[in-house]
């Protein structure tokens, strides 16, 4: 069974109820009509006061609505975020304008456990969607950094079989610092094991392997995230720094950091920089044919996706499968 029919699967028995913040968009609503159909999620529709026009076609499918200029729970919200913001002088007005809003309201239906999970981002910006987030979920505990990762699903390249590889950070954080990047790595570890249900061996990327390139610059912000990633969880296989080809060809790995548990064998690649992530995913996608699914957010309190702007209805649908898989406990290690 490929990567991506398991996703469904297990979905489909968490029959988790997903929250879909832009219920105008022709995508969402095709996506979000074929997670009912399919019987893989209940979706949730949260619609817009200001485009009424679109109204008319999310009622029309039958599935669950929600309109916010109506819900008396906006008021409920309206106070969160009166108390949350107070110190940054958001005042009442302001608050009950942004309660209205749908991402706002989608996050609260989130917050309060009217939904499992929300989606979102086909129309707002990343930065709309993870500001609204944070306001109203907030950060998994112990966590200071939200990030995000992608999930390719790669043609075979050192195996008969593809593989699922996780890419990190490509959509949120643009420079890490080293606490940043240690950040980074273990919520996309955490994360791979929910999802993909498997072991992560991360694998810090640099131009670098093993002092090769120096040990100035990025360089070091990677050998410093390593060791705060080694202290905070001494169990997981991870390693760095390690070039591209080093982290994910054996027989370059065993040459270039022999003894590395990782070099070779590494299936959650973290990115130095904003810039690297983004570029390589996207490379590899076009040049690979590779299945990119994505951005998925990463130590949120609750399960948010921050889906592409440029997403088609296939991607909005399997993104929000992957989102549900986020509110699973994650496999024994």
């Amino acid at each position: 069974m490929t990567f991506l029919k398991q996703v469904l699967v297990r979905a489909a028995r968490l029959q988790s109820r997903i929250a879909f913040a832009e219920a105008a968009d022709p995508r969402v609503l095709e996506a979000a009509c074929r997670l009912e159909r399919e019987g893989i999620a209940t979706p949730v529709l949260v619609l817009d006061p200001a485009a009424k026009h679109g109204h008319a076609a999310a009622c029309a499918t039958g599935l669950e609505c929600v309109d916010p200029s109506t819900d008396p729970r906006v008021e409920e919200l309206t106070d969160l975020l009166v108390t949350v913001r107070a110190k940054h002088g958001l005042s009442r007005d302001s608050a009950g304008r942004i309660a209205r809003d749908p991402l706002a309201f989608a996050a609260y239906l989130l917050r309060t456990g009217a939904v499992d999970a929300s989606v979102a981002g086909a129309v707002r910006t990343t930065a709309d969607v993870i500001r609204i987030a944070l306001w109203v979920i907030g950060p998994a505990k112990g966590v200071r950094t939200v990030s995000s990762a992608f999930y390719l699903v790669v043609p075979p390249f050192r195996g008969a079989e593809s593989e699922v590889l996780t890419y990190t950070d490509c959509a949120v954080v643009p420079q890490p610092n080293a606490e940043q990047l240690a950040d980074i790595a273990l919520a996309a570890a955490e994360a791979r094991r929910r999802i993909v249900r498997d072991e992560p061996r991360v694998a810090f990327l640099s131009y670098s392997t093993k002092g090769s390139g120096g040990d100035a610059g990025s360089i070091a912000v990677v050998r410093e995230a390593l060791a705060l990633v080694r202290e905070r969880e001494p169990g997981l296989a991870c390693d760095g720094e390690l070039q591209g080809d080093a982290a994910l060809i054996a027989a370059v790995g065993d040459r270039k950091a022999p003894g590395s548990a990782v070099a070779g064998r590494a299936n959650v690649l973290v990115f130095p920089s904003l810039d690297a992530g983004n570029i390589a995913y996207k490379l590899t996608e076009r040049l690979t044919h590779a299945t990119a699914i994505g951005p998925i957010l990463q130590g949120l309190a609750k399960p948010v996706s921050d889906i592409s702007r440029g997403a088609d209805a296939d991607t909005i649908f399997h993104v929000a499968a992957v989102t549900a898989l986020q509110a699973e406990p994650a496999e024994p290690r």
